[in-house]
């Protein structure tokens, strides 16, 4: 009998294919509000919170103006690309709902609370999921354990007890460490690093292969 009592999904890479228009978001503020971007920019923001990335655009890319009002401009893009098009990753939503009927499920995501919440309900998954958690309620962002501990937490199951949903090196790392079973679906426009991806229990091509049986580790 599995152990497992509980899945935590990651979000972005995982259930929508939108960590390109992050970039393509955050990019393009930088260069309205006169900022240095770098391809090191978006590598250095990966897992970050809304926190800790709008005052790395503040005090690195050196956008003016406070972190907050950054985030709240970002945030407000990326509201208006979603309400254009949901750029769900395809299997997503069939396997949110084969694992439904036999874990609890639950998000932890750097996305702000607003976007989790948005993307979970214009695809129709918000009943499905016991706890989301943003990573800008907790400590610290990925590659730290913090948001997956929440999630956890939140929902009443030992980190243990939990399998992991990642697409990225920092969400994978952080996820490792909590202590979770980590099921790594490789992010095709940004892979992961090797050694991230060693961490992982398993890897799987697509998420069109997330059953309850892998999850489990039947």
């Amino acid at each position: 009998m599995s152990t497992i009592e509980a899945v935590v999904f990651d979000l972005d890479g995982v259930l929508v294919d939108s960590d390109h228009i992050w970039h393509d978001v955050r990019e393009g503020l930088a260069h309205e509000r006169g900022g240095t971007w770098t391809e090191q920019s978006e590598v250095a923001m990966s897992g970050m919170s809304s926190i800790e990335w709008s005052r790395y655009m503040q005090d690195v890319v050196g956008i003016s103006g406070p972190p907050a009002a950054i985030n709240d401009e970002v945030v407000s893009r990326m509201r208006m690309r979603y309400a254009e098009e949901l750029p769900l990753i395809a299997g997503a939503v069939d396997a949110v709902l084969r694992l439904a009927g036999s874990f609890r499920l639950a998000v932890a995501s750097s996305a702000n609370r607003e976007l989790i919440e948005a993307v979970l309900a214009q695809a129709g998954l918000t009943p499905h999921f016991d706890a989301t958690v943003s990573s800008e309620e907790v400590a610290r962002g990925k590659p730290s354990p913090d948001v997956f501990l929440e999630a956890a937490s939140r929902i009443g199951a030992a980190p243990s007890r939990c399998a992991a949903i990642e697409d990225s090196s920092n969400g994978i790392r952080a996820a490792h460490a909590a202590g979770m079973r980590v099921i790594a679906i490789p992010n095709r426009r940004y892979p992961p690093a090797a050694d991230a991806v060693a961490l992982a229990d398993v890897t799987l091509d697509s998420i069109t292969a997330l059953t309850p049986a892998v999850v489990a580790g039947d």
